[in-house]
């Protein structure tokens, strides 16, 4: 992809995404994910109904009428969106790619935490860490990770979400609110996923094509694993295999369920021909 290229497709995105962070997300991401804790931020005169418990003695007792002390959010956080880029984020069968919704949501996510004065931070990995960028704040960093997104070559096929989460509790010592997009075929993950969540709040998202979940009768297929490159005969036209196949998929799916809901995170699971506005909203709405 050429400079003139990546340029207007960053702009796409950009625009789709901070579009619907504005009027739609802004105020949910708000809502959802609070702050640290109270901070104190002035004082005022005692009004009816106030907390007597805010009372300032100090300065009450300086000015002889009752003044309390006022608390504000302490709202600034820190967002790290960990994205898969493994090979199999190439699949798509309904006009978009896998990789091209983790992009659109990732994009969303951090305006979304920028609206906020957030700082967000990117992870990119397949079965290593391929890139890191520390939590910053402000458009042109998102608009880095957003480049990043669409053009980063990885140095490997393969996916590892433990290897993922592993670096992400090594670099992030205080609590952040924590993305994990991938399409999660994969396992042995869950004991890392329950470590990590007992710092972080984080929510998984599954990126999935309907066409994964089941093999379609087409007869003799060479089909090829995108994470290894091995191509491999198959017949789609015995029953045995379509239901063997259909029983491995199921079984990542529950995997994947399981795992969040146990370990005390969020999960989402989105189709690439679906929209993950709704999904995304509904998720916000049943937090908040």
């Amino acid at each position: 992809m050429d400079t003139k290229e990546l340029l207007k497709k960053v702009r796409k995105i950009e625009i789709k995404t901070r579009r619907l962070s504005d009027h739609i997300f802004g105020g949910e991401y708000h809502s959802t994910f609070k702050g640290r804790g109270m901070t104190f931020s002035e004082v005022r005169q005692y009004q009816f109904g106030d907390d007597v418990r805010n009372i300032d003695w100090n300065v009450t007792a300086r000015y002889n009428e009752p003044f309390v002390k006022v608390f504000e959010e302490e709202r600034e956080l820190t967002m790290m969106l960990l994205a898969d880029v493994s090979g199999s984020k190439f699949f798509g069968t309904k006009g978009q790619f896998k990789d091209e919704i983790v992009t659109e949501i990732a994009a969303t996510l951090a305006f979304s935490a920028t609206q906020n004065n957030d700082k967000i931070g990117l992870i990119l990995f397949s079965d290593e860490i391929e890139l890191f960028i520390p939590p910053k704040k402000g458009r042109s960093h998102v608009l880095r990770i957003i480049r990043e997104l669409l053009e980063f070559e990885p140095k490997s096929k393969k996916t590892n979400v433990t290897e993922a989460l592993k670096f992400l509790s090594s670099v992030m010592k205080k609590k952040a609110i924590v993305f994990v997009l991938s399409d999660f075929i994969a396992d042995d993950y869950k004991n890392t996923l329950k470590i990590a969540s007992g710092r972080h709040d984080i929510t998984g998202i599954r990126i999935y094509d309907r066409h994964e979940e089941q093999l379609p009768n087409i007869g003799m297929v060479q089909m090829k694993d995108e994470e290894t490159g091995a191509l491999k005969l198959v017949n789609t036209a015995s029953k045995k295999v379509r239901n063997n196949y259909a029983k491995f998929y199921a079984d990542k799916v529950k995997y994947f369920n399981n795992s969040f809901t146990k370990s005390g995170a969020g999960a989402i699971s989105c189709r690439v021909d679906e929209s993950y506005v709704k999904k995304l909203l509904g998720y916000f709405k049943q937090r908040g």
